[in-house]
């Protein structure tokens, strides 16, 4: 499945590289992660809660950043697995000042496999942009709470 848009931050791209860098952000922006820890250089293991349709279930996996270019670009990859499936994506997220705000835009690719591809790729469509607008909105949030 192909992923793709863009979200407005209010704060300088040096800001906002450094916000999606930070994983106590991250953990607080991604609906349902209940644990996100560094395990290494740029390399986080996470665990978290996702609901589709009537289907939920707990996943434990990875994120990793890589091809980092501050403050204009890097790569995000996840991975994760539970009883009702495995997911794997990887998206490239690029920074674009936008005067006192950043265009955030990010284009990839997911795969999802087992039961939870069984509720068919419209619903998954659905709710992957429904779970970017939340992580954008919090992000768009803690950055104007912030110092």
């Amino acid at each position: 499945m192909k992923i793709s848009g863009s979200y407005a931050v209010p704060v300088s791209s040096g800001r906002a590289y450094q916000l999606l860098q930070d994983p106590l952000i991250l953990a607080q922006c991604m609906p349902g992660t209940d644990q996100l820890e560094k395990i290494g250089p740029d390399e986080y293991e996470m665990k978290i809660k996702v609901l589709i349709a009537s289907m939920g279930g707990s996943f434990t996996g990875k994120v990793r950043i890589a091809d980092q270019k501050p403050p204009e670009s890097f790569t995000l990859m996840v991975e994760g697995t539970g009883k009702i499936g495995f997911l794997k994506g990887a998206g490239l997220l690029t920074l674009l000042p936008q005067g006192e705000s950043t265009e955030v835009s990010y284009e990839g690719d997911v795969q999802v496999g087992g039961t939870i591809a069984s509720v068919g790729q419209r619903l998954l469509d659905t709710t992957a942009k429904m779970i970017i607008k939340k992580f954008f909105q919090k992000l768009s949030e803690l950055a104007t709470d912030g110092p």
